[in-house]
């Protein structure tokens, strides 16, 4: 099992910045992929930026050149860096930890930060 507990929303205005943390409750070494999907109103969840354990990272095409997952594997912690953000990206946004096959429950939930980003 992991908990996991995001942090760092808030209001920006259009072209802002913003940096999320994802504080996990273990080591966040060995996870097999960690990622931050985010869910506006009225539409569904989406995946924003993931990386697995194998070094590959993924960004959705929408937040590509603004958006930079990291991670310190010292604290634990996933961020994501949010630059020139737009009022597209208001959401609610969620950090997941998939701890991969050979576990029988495989995906953690945050409870998700809220960001808004409007003039």
């Amino acid at each position: 099992q992991v908990q996991l507990v995001e942090s760092g929303g808030g209001l920006v205005q259009p072209g802002g910045c913003l940096r999320l943390s994802c504080a996990a409750s273990r080591s966040i070494f060995n996870i097999y992929a960690m990622g931050w999907y985010r869910r506006a109103p009225g539409k569904q969840r989406e995946l924003v930026a993931i990386f697995n354990n194998g070094g590959i990272t993924n960004y959705a095409d929408s937040v590509k050149g603004r958006f930079t997952i990291s991670r310190d594997n010292a604290k634990n912690t996933v961020y994501l860096q949010m630059n020139s953000l737009k009022p597209e990206d208001t959401a609610v946004y969620y950090c997941k930890a998939d701890l991969g096959p050979l576990y029988i429950v495989r995906d953690y939930w945050g409870q998700g930060t809220q960001v808004t980003v409007s003039s």
